[in-house]
């Protein structure tokens, strides 16, 4: 599974950040942060999601109200929102 991040998409209600611990606050930039992740596009950031996490990487996508979270399966199908 996989997560994707778009930070020019996020406007800082930090929900994700109370629903998985791969997601922080920068306060500076108002916006939250994908740890351990890389850029693949501008402003865009994707990381693979522990197996242990995907319930809460799901969760994390499912709160964002601006739907900057994407989860996409091992087959590259999205899955959430």
């Amino acid at each position: 599974m996989q997560v994707e991040f778009d930070e020019d998409t996020c406007i800082g209600m930090f929900q994700c950040v109370a629903e998985w611990d791969a997601f922080t606050e920068d306060k500076s930039k108002g916006k939250a942060i994908l740890e351990d992740s890389e850029e693949v596009e501008d402003g865009v950031f994707a990381r693979e999601v522990p197996e242990d996490a995907e319930l809460d990487a799901k969760f994390a996508a499912r709160t964002c109200p601006v739907d900057a979270i994407t989860i996409y399966d091992d087959d590259g199908e999205q899955l959430v929102p």
